[in-house]
C-alpha cells in the first residue's frame, strides 16, 4: 500500500455512512493528517526516540558499527561506515491477524 492509498482508504472510511462516523472529511483533510502523523514519527526517530503504538508494532533506531565488506564484483575490501537504520516489530496483535488471515 502506497501512502496515496492510504489517504484513499482512510477518507472512504471516514466518510462511510455505513460506519456511522460521517465524519465528511475531504481527502485533503486525511492527507495532511498522514503526513503530519509521518512528520512526527520521522522527526522522534531521527532524535533517537522509540515509537510504540499498542497492537500494531514499534519503531526504533538500530546503531550498526563500522565494519569490512567486499566489493563482490572485483572482491575488494571496502571500508563499511557506521549508520544508523530504522527497525520495525510487529505487535503481538498484528503478527496474530497477519497469521490468522493467510491460514
Amino acid at each position: 500500500m502506497t501512502k496515496s492509498e492510504l489517504i484513499l482508504r482512510l477518507t472512504e472510511r471516514l466518510n462511510n455512512p455505513m460506519l456511522g462516523l460521517n465524519a465528511q472529511l475531504v481527502q485533503k483533510d486525511c492527507e495532511v493528517s498522514v503526513k503530519l502523523i509521518l512528520d512526527a514519527m520521522t522527526d522522534a526517530m531521527i532524535a533517537g526516540h522509540r515509537i510504540e503504538i499498542r497492537g500494531f508494532g514499534t519503531f526504533s533506531i538500530s546503531e550498526r558499527p563500522p565494519r569490512v565488506g567486499r566489493n563482490p564484483k572485483s572482491g575488494e575490501e571496502v571500508s563499511v561506515p557506521a549508520k544508523r537504520v530504522p527497525h520495525f516489530k510487529p505487535g503481538k496483535e498484528l503478527r496474530y491477524r497477519v497469521n490468522k488471515s493467510s491460514s
